[in-house]
């Protein structure tokens, strides 16, 4: 019988080896569809908005990039164009001081757009911020050649702290000590990163579900996703090969910086960005003696996505950053 069996099984190992799938390769990017998508997003970004915002798109200046194809070509260091949306109130009275409001987008390769990022806009620019929604290197709906300058951690950070320049430089309305910053999730990342290489420069900051540590994170997560950090267009190289640049690039490096005002949300069955990560990078800011406040939800319905869906929860959880922003950056129109 054990012979049978065992010769059986060999008969038959060809057969199954033979339907497994072949490892999947990554997908082209369609950047033709990304283009015209962020096309019909900036129509979206009127039809949702225009009723009480001064919707604009417009573009800056930033960083070079930091690997030109060619870097004796001309033109190689020229600063990067960056695009974003602008939200001035309408009902804004421009012979007075106003604050401004920083959103970084979430996702490595995404834009400023999603349903929830306008509906916080709304919400804001009810209040009395205006608001840039900065599409940092690495963004998506303007080509190959932004997608792949890619640098995370690195100069997309530079990006959105020049939409902040960028906004002060061109609205004399906007008081450049009433600036706030949010984001969550890849943009709750780069705010933190923005407060504490740039401490002077924001007087408010949420960050809501962050990445805070590149090395524990890409510990946790498959390999399909350590590919990504690792390509030729990303960082280059795996942990294992440089940690230090994952360091370098990780908010809980930079913990002993903290000096803005800062709320942490965090929710223990998000599946994406693990709570630990929350947690080591709030004992950080502890070990260094910083104030700031923060909450970890217990088992919120939505996972990683519960602050930014549209239920009570999420809207509760909203509202409690929008008083601890107004605490500092006092808008017109608080909510009561």
């Amino acid at each position: 019988m054990i012979l049978r069996s065992g010769l059986l099984a060999f008969v038959l190992a060809p057969l199954i080896f033979a339907q497994t799938p072949a490892p999947a390769t990554p997908p082209v990017r369609n950047h033709e569809n990304d283009i015209l998508l962020k096309a019909l997003t900036i129509q979206k970004a009127h039809a949702l908005l225009d009723d009480i915002a001064e919707v604009n798109e417009v573009r800056y200046t930033s960083a070079p990039p930091s690997k030109p194809q060619n870097p004796t070509a001309p033109g190689a260091k020229n600063p990067l164009i960056i695009h974003a949306l602008t939200f001035i109130p309408k009902s804004l009275d421009k012979s007075k001081k106003h604050p401004l409001i920083v959103f970084p987008h979430q996702g490595i390769h995404s834009d400023f757009g999603r349903d929830y990022e306008f509906n916080a806009v709304r919400e804001l620019v009810e209040q009395g911020y205006s608001v840039i929604g900065p599409d940092y290197r690495g963004s998506t709906g303007y080509g190959a050649r932004l997608y792949n300058e890619i640098d995370y951690g690195g100069l997309e950070v530079e990006d959105v702290f020049q939409s902040r320049e960028w906004m002060l430089d061109t609205y004399d309305f906007l008081d450049s000590k009433r600036v706030g910053i949010i984001g969550w999730s890849h943009g709750g990342m780069i705010t933190l990163m923005n407060i504490l290489l740039h401490p002077k420069s924001f007087a408010a900051a949420y960050s809501g579900v962050p990445v805070t540590d590149l090395v524990l994170r890409l510990g946790y997560h498959e390999p399909g996703y350590q590919s990504i950090f690792s390509a030729p267009q990303h960082i280059g190289k795996t942990v294992p090969a440089d940690i230090q640049e994952y360091v370098k690039r990780s908010p809980i490096t930079y913990a002993g910086n903290l000096e803005t005002p800062l709320l942490i949300h965090g929710n223990t069955n998000d599946e994406d960005v693990n709570v630990i990560e929350i947690q080591r990078f709030v004992d950080a800011l502890k070990a260094n003696n910083k104030k700031f406040e923060y909450k970890i939800y217990d088992n919120a319905p939505g996972g990683h996505e519960f602050g930014r869906l549209d239920t009570r929860l999420a809207k509760e959880s909203r509202r409690a950053i929008y008083k601890f922003l107004a605490d500092s950056l006092k808008p017109s129109k608080p909510l009561r």
